[in-house]
């Protein structure tokens, strides 16, 4: 099932996608926050007769919302591709770099993203994002850790690599700029994605074609990741974790930071599209 919100910022209404239709569900389900998850999810939508819901197509959505609600955490993970190791001469990490992201970065996949000012170091990164389905703390292993995932959505961790690196103490300042986790255009549930075979990932700036990898580079699986984070933290539900970035990105190359006006283009099989605008603060 793929989950996704519909509407003007603020006033997001749930709603599944179904082929190319937009049912809203707003009468049955009040959004997907905490409690939908505490709840029973995706359980709640399975039997919900198409009959009592609003249909649109999906080209007639005027504007695709973050597909979760504010979560309590956005958890992330850094250097977790094989590939982005290489390109930015990093040492393998022998356990997960762990940092946190503020949750009122998260806005939809289609929304602008806003340079700060005087910013001239902001980055991009497509990145699979894990959002979790139930409470979970100390879990025993990696298929507990499965169970607790409520779904995958495609994310970009746009950076300010001069805040993040240059200013020193933690990641955390160089990635909570507002605008800065556009996220979906839609939920995917665990049912409906294999991940065994990887998901191919791509990112594009003004059309060139710069990330361009699969999740089978991932040092540290979702699973492992989710079972890991669960040892030191309580995982509460709608919780999301971004689970790293492929090679690609300006850090470590030659490459233009974004500048006003660029515009980004993220994908991962399955999850959707996001196009972004980058405008001035």
């Amino acid at each position: 099932m793929k989950l996704l919100r519909i509407g003007s910022s603020g006033a997001e209404r749930p709603a599944v996608l179904i082929g190319r239709e937009v049912l809203d569900v707003s009468s049955s389900v009040q959004d997907y926050d905490a409690s939908f998850w505490e709840q029973g999810g995706v359980d709640q939508l399975r039997d919900l007769p198409r009959a009592s819901t609003t249909t649109i197509d999906l080209n007639q959505v005027d504007r695709i919302g973050p597909p979760v609600v504010r979560p309590q955490k956005i958890i992330c993970i850094g250097l977790n591709y094989r590939d982005h190791i290489a390109e930015v001469g990093a040492e393998t990490p022998a356990e997960p770099i762990v940092f946190m992201k503020a949750p009122n970065t998260l806005v939809g996949p289609n929304d602008d993203v806003i340079l700060p000012p005087n910013a001239l170091k902001v980055d991009y990164e497509v990145e699979l994002g894990v959002v979790i389905g139930k409470r979970s703390q100390y879990l025993k292993d990696e298929e507990e850790a499965l169970r607790a995932i409520g779904g995958w959505v495609l994310s970009n961790d746009i950076s300010e690599r001069g805040w993040q690196l240059d200013r020193g103490g933690q990641w955390v300042k160089g990635k909570s700029f507002e605008t800065f986790n556009p996220l979906g255009p839609w939920l995917v549930t665990p049912d409906e994605l294999n991940m065994e075979t990887g998901l191919a990932m791509k990112l594009s700036v003004n059309g060139e074609l710069r990330q361009n990898s699969t999740t089978r580079e991932m040092l540290f699986s979702p699973s492992f990741l989710v079972w890991y984070l669960s040892q030191f933290l309580v995982l509460e539900p709608g919780d999301i974790v971004n689970t790293g970035t492929p090679a690609g990105v300006v850090l470590g190359s030659s490459r233009q930071y974004l500048r006003v006006g660029d515009v980004i283009e993220a994908s991962i099989d399955q999850l959707g599209v996001q196009r972004l605008v980058c405008r001035g603060a």
